[in-house]
């Protein structure tokens, strides 16, 4: 029987009344903090065999594309956020305990620093592994795009077409600023990015064999089913059928906007938010989307049938912007600015991001003190940049303390290190 907290994959789930959240997480050496490609001595069945998902009750830890990446997620959707960060660090320790005894541990971030793909990456080699190596095959894994990003997935369901055009639309208007609170990705193989949010560069780019799968990572404007299938999924299919002859790649998730409709589960999985320090930081951040999310559906701010004329083209040079300077990235359209309420002209993305939280999120909210933080001290890769200060000396020890964040579930301060 489902506890208070879930509700059964087969139950109509309408708005808001349910939640799916994933995330992934590298693991390290804990000596050197380089990738370990061991997932699959972690994730063992009961008669000691590799094994893509392990269910643990509410939750359940699964397999990626990279051997060194494992996902914890919510096993089904929840009906609250409330109490999932506690759930998710209970079993942060736990894969800790069982990576310890093989010398390594789990890491945070959307990006491991230092290494390098194109001598590091390992597939997953074992069930699934037929879609991987098509992957591979057609893309060659074995850059960043494919191997080194790790993000948090949210789930958000919907009812029937009535309910996915208005949410769609809602989420889209999100998408572009949401790196403002997530990034967490500034330096790669050694060295500083150049932008905050560097996972979701290289992620445009990885399909850029066939473009359609990314697509410009903002979706489309389209608002029913019919039209996503016709418009966005059959051109990925027919795109990819030529380099896929068996058709293994023709399903909905080979669509890598930065968020897909997920037609299978009723739900739109918004993919654009980088892994954070810890389960609090995540799930903080996943309540004030939702709660964004949710009033942008009601109408709160601006209608739903304005919110769907927002082009494609501006939010997508909106959230490059965002990734590149995140909380301090300036937003002048006033078009794009009522959208969310906001009448006093320019801003950036971090004010915009206190005034929704202002709007949209109690004092008295177990998430209120975390998202303080976040939107007080910037972004994740704000803070490790801080940290570093450009010296790549500061950068093993800096992360060996982000490690201890994510066991400890607390959040990173410059100061700390």
């Amino acid at each position: 029987m489902p506890s208070d907290n879930e509700i059964t994959p087969r139950t109509p789930i309408a708005w808001f009344e349910a939640f799916g959240v994933e995330l992934e997480y590298m693991i390290v050496r804990a000596d050197t903090l380089d990738v370990a490609p061991i997932a699959d001595q972690l994730l063992v069945d009961d008669e000691g065999q590799p094994s893509e998902e392990i269910e643990r009750d509410d939750l359940a830890w699964s397999n990626e594309l990279a051997l060194h990446v494992l996902e914890m997620k919510t096993n089904g959707p929840v009906r609250s956020l409330e109490g999932l960060a506690e759930r998710f660090q209970a079993d942060v320790r736990e894969a800790n305990l069982g990576l310890g005894l093989l010398g390594t541990r789990l890491m945070p971030t959307a990006m491991h620093p230092w290494m390098r793909p194109e001598a590091e990456m390992k597939l997953w080699p074992h069930g699934y592994n037929e879609v991987y190596e098509a992957f591979n095959k057609i893309f060659d894994c074995r850059g960043h795009g494919w191997a080194n990003l790790q993000s948090t997935h949210l789930n958000l369901p919907f009812y029937g077409d009535d309910q996915f055009g208005p949410l769609h639309a809602a989420i889209r208007l999100v998408l572009p600023i949401l790196p403002a609170l997530t990034a967490s990705s500034p330096w790669v193989e050694g060295g500083e990015a150049g932008e905050l949010d560097h996972r979701l560069n290289v992620y445009r780019h990885n399909a850029a064999k066939v473009p359609s799968v990314s697509g410009m990572v903002i979706p489309e404007r389209v608002y029913t089913r019919e039209d996503y299938e016709q418009q966005i999924l059959e051109k990925i299919y027919t795109d990819l059928a030529p380099h896929d002859p068996g058709k293994i790649l023709r399903h909905e998730w080979a669509n890598a906007r930065g968020a897909i409709a997920r037609f299978d589960r009723s739900a739109i999985e918004i993919r654009v938010m980088d892994v954070q320090e810890c389960p609090v930081a995540d799930v903080a951040i996943c309540q004030l989307v939702a709660l964004v999310t949710q009033a942008l559906c009601q109408q709160r701010w601006s209608e739903s049938d304005a919110q769907k004329l927002a082009t494609t083209e501006s939010l997508a040079e909106l959230l490059w912007r965002v990734t590149r300077t995140g909380a301090q990235a300036e937003i002048s359209d006033p078009t794009y600015l009522a959208h969310f309420g906001w009448q006093h002209g320019t801003c950036t993305a971090g004010q915009l991001w206190k005034f929704l939280a202002q709007q949209t999120i109690l004092e008295t909210s177990p998430f209120a003190a975390t998202l303080q933080t976040i939107l007080t001290r910037g972004p994740l890769a704000q803070r490790i940049v801080e940290a570093i200060g450009g010296d790549s000396g500061r950068l093993v020890p800096t992360y060996r303390r982000l490690c201890d964040c994510l066991e400890q579930g607390e959040l990173f301060l410059p100061e700390t290190v």
